[in-house]
């Protein structure tokens, strides 16, 4: 079992394609995750994007895109391992620190990708 196990789960207002193109780039992923090493073993296209991780952590990562109602589940999976022998305090600190980070990834795209959406309106389709 992974000692660094992160999932997280946001919903945004706007179609996956639109979500999966957020992702696409691999510049956008060295600026969400500037530490990790990360190599694409799985593209499903408008569903998301698999990798393998290396750096700072060691294992795979995932994000699936759910189509829901007018838009978008965004699940993240985190499932990796520290190098070395990591202490318990050590580990604990990694997985919250990761935890918060997914948020704030999913969270940043929420408020770009919905930018200008009144509440209650339907999502501009692509």
């Amino acid at each position: 079992m992974p000692t660094v196990d992160v999932v997280d789960e946001t919903f945004l207002a706007v179609p996956p394609a639109v979500v999966a193109a957020a992702f696409a780039p691999p510049s956008t992923w060295r600026e969400l995750w500037p530490d990790l090493t990360l190599d694409v073993y799985l593209d499903r296209g408008t569903q998301g994007l698999r990798w393998t991780v290396g750096g700072a952590l060691v294992g795979t990562m995932e994000v699936w895109l759910e189509p829901v109602l007018d838009g978008t589940l965004l699940h993240y999976f985190l499932r990796a391992d520290l190098p070395g022998e990591p202490s318990p305090k050590r580990v604990r600190q990694e997985v919250r620190r990761r935890q918060l980070a997914a948020k704030g990834v999913s969270l940043g795209l929420k408020a770009t990708l919905e930018a200008g959406r009144p509440p209650g309106v339907a999502p501009a389709l692509p």
